[in-house]
This record gives C-alpha cells, sequence and structure tokens, in this order.
C-alpha cells in the first residue's frame, strides 16, 4: 500500500481531499520495471492503470498493414493504460520502459469500484483521466500526421 501523501502530489490527484485520496491509496501498488519490459503489449487483456513516478515509457502501435509506431512518450507523473480505467477489454498500444520505471499501479477493476461506491470521488478522476486522454490523443494524432508526411518526402 501507498501513503496518499504520494498521490496529492500527482496532477491528476491535486485538488482531491484527504478522504478521497486516503480512498484511493489503498489500490495502488508500487512497482519498479527494469528498462526494455514491456508494461502490456498490444491486444493483452486491460488490466491496470499506471502512473510513472519516474523513468521513460515508449506507447507504441501496430497497424495491421504497417511498421511499428511510438505514439507516445510518457515521462514523469503521466498516466498510462488508461483503457483498463475505461473498461475497455483489450490495450490498443504496448507500453516499452526505455528507461528503469518506478510505478503505480492500479487495477482498472478497483478504480471503476470506487467509482461506484463514491461518486463524487469518480466524477473527479473520470474528469481528470479524460483531460489526459484528450491530450494525449491530440498529442499522437500530431505525430502520426507528421509521421505521415515524412513517409510522403521520404
Amino acid at each position: 500500500m501507498i501513503e496518499p501523501v504520494i498521490l496529492q502530489n500527482m496532477p491528476l490527484f491535486q485538488g482531491i481531499d484527504e478522504n478521497n485520496l486516503a480512498l484511493l491509496a489503498p489500490h495502488f501498488q508500487r512497482h519498479t520495471l527494469p528498462s526494455g519490459t514491456i508494461a502490456f503489449s498490444q491486444d493483452d487483456p486491460a488490466l491496470n492503470l499506471f502512473i510513472l513516478l519516474a523513468g521513460a515509457v515508449s506507447i507504441q502501435y501496430k497497424p495491421p498493414d504497417g511498421d511499428l509506431l511510438v505514439v507516445s512518450e510518457i515521462r514523469e507523473h503521466n498516466v498510462f493504460g488508461w483503457s483498463a480505467a475505461l473498461g475497455h477489454r483489450d490495450y490498443s498500444s504496448s507500453a516499452l520502459c526505455t528507461e528503469t520505471c518506478d510505478v503505480l499501479k492500479l487495477e482498472g477493476d478497483a478504480l471503476r469500484r470506487l467509482c461506484q461506491d463514491h461518486p463524487e470521488t469518480g466524477v473527479i478522476i473520470l474528469e481528470r483521466l479524460a483531460g489526459v486522454i484528450a491530450e494525449r490523443l491530440r498529442n499522437t494524432h500530431e505525430h502520426v500526421i507528421e509521421l505521415l508526411r515524412n513517409g510522403i518526402n521520404a
């Protein structure tokens, strides 16, 4: 179990009161993932949401008709594996640790149960996750356009 103060320093949880952080904290597990570790692979069952405390993670997507694409680079205090939080069956991409990573891991089912049992906390967390997802998709879109432009000009 982690201490609620660790969550308090995460942008995703800033502004959430101590009581709600105390509800969340027991559901997180802290792990160290060595560089080169695949946290999850595309099409694996989407079980866990991750928060990166330190290190770097490359989010990679392999389209059925193309080469592997690096769609995002995750850095400290960012979230990845959000398919699990949204209740998706499988991850839509892979996550490769490009440096040794210190992560917090939360089971998607535990997060969804917490949101059902404590809707006021759930609304805050889901709104914050929606913001993270929207920003990541915007950045991914721009990155894919750049990859396509480079491919056309090559």
